[in-house]
């Protein structure tokens, strides 16, 4: 299939969120064998100080973890890099100083692939606080409708109940409950923005589900493939 990058993926936040990402990764390279698919090097470290509590509560800042991290990635060889985790993204720019390996901005790609003038958004509350989607859907025209506060209750209740392994079946009901709610406010799609949320049924949702995480997955194989990977 020619030449392509090697990517890394700076994992860990969480583990089950990177497990998914790594899996579709996989199911979407377009391969045949074993050889066409791309080297991809992980870094799962679960130690990253959280990044909820260092945007909203003064905690320890994860950015000089999250730097490290890549640049070990870079170290091994890795080319690209993928960061499966939307509030991470806050320290984007930083982790982009720190490396000269491309890095994917998963935020900037989930707002392109919206398509409507209004989504809803379901992500931590830190992510909303940083306003990372916020920016990125004005700038492309799109309206973004927050849950309320009992919903933003929710969605982060269901965050934590994934991270915990907790029943899937409960958290779609919680978090379904939370789409009507925008959907009743004029959202036309509702960005799944926290790749724990990634482990639900999209599918089973009232609005068109947009996926951060698919679209990460799409926006990694595209630079890895890139015409000028061999320069």
């Amino acid at each position: 299939m020619g030449i392509h990058r090697v990517i890394g993926v700076l994992g860990g936040m969480g583990p089950a969120a990177t497990v998914e990402f790594f899996r579709r990764l996989v199911v979407a390279t377009p391969a045949t064998i074993d050889q066409d698919h791309l080297r991809i090097l992980i870094d799962n470290d679960p130690t990253v100080p959280d990044r909820t509590r260092a945007i909203l509560h003064n905690g320890p800042s994860p950015e000089p973890a999250l730097v490290n991290m890549a640049r070990r990635l870079q170290g091994a060889g890795a080319e690209v890099l993928a960061v499966p985790c939307n509030t991470a993204h806050v320290y984007l720019d930083a982790i982009r100083k720190g490396v000269t390996a491309r890095v994917v901005d998963m935020i900037a790609e989930t707002a392109a692939s919206v398509g409507e003038e209004a989504a809803g958004l379901l992500a931590t509350s830190a992510t909303i606080n940083a306003r990372l989607y916020h920016r990125a859907c004005e700038e492309r025209g799109i309206r973004l409708i927050l849950p309320s506060e009992d919903g933003q209750r929710t969605v982060v209740r269901a965050i934590e109940a994934i991270k915990a392994s907790r029943s899937f079946a409960e958290v779609e009901a919680a978090i379904a409950r939370v789409i009507a709610g925008l959907q009743k406010r004029g959202a036309k799609a509702v960005v799944a923005g926290c790749t724990e949320l990634s482990l639900l049924d999209g599918a089973s949702m009232t609005l068109r589900w947009v996926d951060a995480l698919d679209c990460l997955v799409e926006a990694t194989i595209r630079e890895a493939f890139r015409e000028d990977a061999g320069s």
